[in-house]
């Protein structure tokens, strides 16, 4: 399973990257510690598979670090932290993160998740053909469904397909006329304001579950786009 795994530790004891680093190359893995966040954002366009985030550092904190990579950063982040409190946990995993053990902890246990969660990433790979993705937005194509941070979005067959017509051409500006023709057909006997309120409608139920971004653009007098900050 580690074999060209690459793994980036951080955390500012240098025993535990130490302990981490030289029990994970037993199997195999490639393993880069680093002992301060700000230091392994200059590594962070390595391509990692995983990372195994600290969150109590000086400087640059663990939840921090993990807010400002998590748009460029796809891999899975498991977060280890001597904080046991529930909430400590929530935020760890709302911020990002997709796993958290607390110290001390067995390294028999770490290896576990870790293998658990880059297998859940292999067999992501092997369907990203059907799953179509922006932001925190997904869509399985196969079953017509959309998701927002993995939760179901409840959408009308037409704001379906308007959803999808619009992530498939990211930041293509689309007329009101042209996205009615995608979304209802040209025989369709609705009106074009009707495009108007699909978008409101949309946008309200994607705000419910993800009010960090905006995904549909306006462009007055031209229609609408879908656009994602620094994402092509």
């Amino acid at each position: 399973m580690g074999e060209n795994r690459q793994i980036l530790v951080i955390d500012d004891n240098e025993d535990v990257c130490t302990t981490i680093k030289g029990y994970l190359e037993n199997y195999n893995y490639n393993v880069k510690t680093v002992y301060r966040c700000k230091e392994a954002l200059s590594n962070i366009n390595r391509g990692f598979d995983l990372i195994i985030l600290d969150i109590m550092m000086p400087g640059m904190d663990g939840m921090e670090f993990c807010k400002i990579i998590r748009d460029k950063v796809s891999c899975p982040i498991i977060f280890v932290s001597a904080k046991v409190l529930e909430e400590d946990k929530v935020e760890a995993l709302s911020v990002g993160g997709d796993d958290y053990i607390t110290k001390p902890f067995s390294l028999k246990e770490l290896k576990a998740r870790i293998e658990s969660h880059l297998r859940r990433e292999e067999r992501i790979k092997n369907k990203k053909v059907y799953i179509l993705t922006s932001g925190n937005i997904s869509i399985d194509v196969l079953a017509n469904e959309v998701f927002c941070n993995g939760e179901k979005i409840k959408l009308t067959k037409t704001e379906y397909k308007i959803i999808k017509f619009l992530i498939t051409n990211k930041n293509i500006v689309f007329s009101k006329e042209k996205i009615f023709e995608n979304a209802w057909g040209l025989d369709s006997e609705s009106y074009l304001e009707t495009v108007t309120e699909s978008m409101k409608n949309i946008r309200k139920k994607i705000k419910r579950k993800d009010k960090s971004k905006s995904y549909i653009s306006t462009v007055y007098g031209l229609g609408y786009k879908w656009e994602v900050k620094d994402e092509k």
